[in-house]
């Protein structure tokens, strides 16, 4: 969202609670179209010129739903470029004054606003110490993005409800292109797949199925709504997955907590084996992302674990998984890469979160206490 776009204010007497956030995600896969057709050269050509200076490390810098997205690029990077990768502690350096050498270090900095004085000061920070700098925005004459050397413009249009659900689909399909733009331009991408994407065909293939995909799963609320039913009174609930859909798991738990106020806990599947799996009980509500791939087999052991201890299990993932939960969503991942299906696997749980809230009689157009650009320092 723009920083100078005001944020939605609750509905006044008369209008529908949450007409503003269900208008957003309805038009996630107009967003992804948008990506692909106007905004997929300009990344190729920036990922051309990023890789040109060679960088041999990288660093993401976000908060709140946008570090989710950083997250997602993490695995991106490590696991199809090859390059190590890390989240960074902006207070290294806006609070405590710490100067890093980041030559040949690309910093990319994700923001929705572009406008939190910390991302702006970190980002100026990075490039004098000698970073390439790239900012991923929705709003191209953001403070971020004149700090960066480089900028991506997401092309989301401007955003109102307070939880942010087009921009941060926008982000995940941008911050992918801009992946296998620098693999096209440089990385073998030797580390990881190779389904899809530059080896696939043109620029960008992989992902021309999406948009029409996201249509399918926005267009079936009525499953998410009888889902939705499950969690009207929870107290607590847990989401976890693995791999490419962890960051899911975050995010999801994100929008349950600022809409409806339900305490969400998300995991990885693997760290819910180490301490958190013993608050499971056969009452605890556990919503589990299963990708259809190397991630999803690799949570196997978690779910079977969770159906021995009884929990009320609702996978999100591929049809087999779902028919042995105690309810879920199947989501058309088939013929798209592992590494896409976030896009996707995100959907039904901005649904969820929507339907819960007002299901519990609050507006998730505005949550209180939030504002739509936070400006921590």
């Amino acid at each position: 969202m723009s920083a100078t776009t005001p944020a939605a204010t609750p509905a006044p007497h008369g209008e529908r609670p949450g007409r503003i956030m269900s208008g957003e995600m309805a038009e996630q896969p107009a967003v992804l179209r948008r990506i692909l057709d106007e905004g997929a050269p300009g990344i190729r050509e920036t990922a051309e010129r990023i890789a040109a200076r060679g960088p041999r490390f990288v660093l993401l810098t976000a908060r709140g739903t946008s570090d989710n997205a950083a997250l997602y690029a993490k695995y991106l990077l490590e696991i199809r470029l090859g390059k190590p990768c890390g989240l960074t502690s902006m207070s290294t350096t806006t609070a405590y004054g710490a100067r890093q050498d980041l030559t040949d270090c690309l910093v990319i900095a994700v923001s929705q606003s572009g406008g939190s004085p910390d991302l702006v000061a970190s980002t100026r920070a990075a490039r004098e110490a000698g970073a390439v700098t790239l900012a991923v925005t929705n709003n191209p004459g953001s403070p971020l993005a004149e700090a960066a050397e480089f900028h991506i413009d997401i092309l989301a249009g401007p955003e109102r409800a307070l939880p942010a659900t087009k921009t941060y689909t926008a982000e995940l399909l941008s911050l992918y292109l801009l992946v296998e733009g620098l693999r096209a331009a440089g990385g073998d991408g030797s580390a990881g797949s190779t389904t899809g994407g530059i080896a696939g065909g043109a620029f960008g293939s992989a992902a021309k199925a999406l948009p029409d995909l996201a249509e399918s799963v926005l267009a079936r609320r009525d499953e998410v709504r009888r889902l939705a039913a499950r969690y009207r009174f929870a107290e607590r609930m847990v989401i976890t997955s693995r791999g490419y859909g962890y960051p899911t798991a975050k995010e999801a738990a994100l929008k349950l907590m600022e809409t409806s106020y339900i305490p969400a806990l998300s995991y990885s599947g693997a760290d819910l084996l180490h301490g958190p799996l013993a608050m499971v009980d056969n009452v605890s509500p556990v919503i589990a992302i299963v990708t259809d791939g190397r991630g999803g087999q690799a949570l196997q052991p978690v779910l079977d674990r969770l159906k021995d201890r009884g929990a009320d299990l609702v996978v999100i993932g591929p049809e087999r998984q779902v028919a042995e939960a105690s309810a879920g969503f199947v989501l058309p991942t088939g013929d798209v890469p592992e590494e896409l299906q976030p896009i996707l696997e995100i959907l039904p749980l901005q649904m969820l979160a929507y339907e819960v809230t007002i299901a519990r009689g609050q507006d998730p157009d505005a949550p209180r206490a939030l504002a739509k650009v936070t400006e921590t320092r």
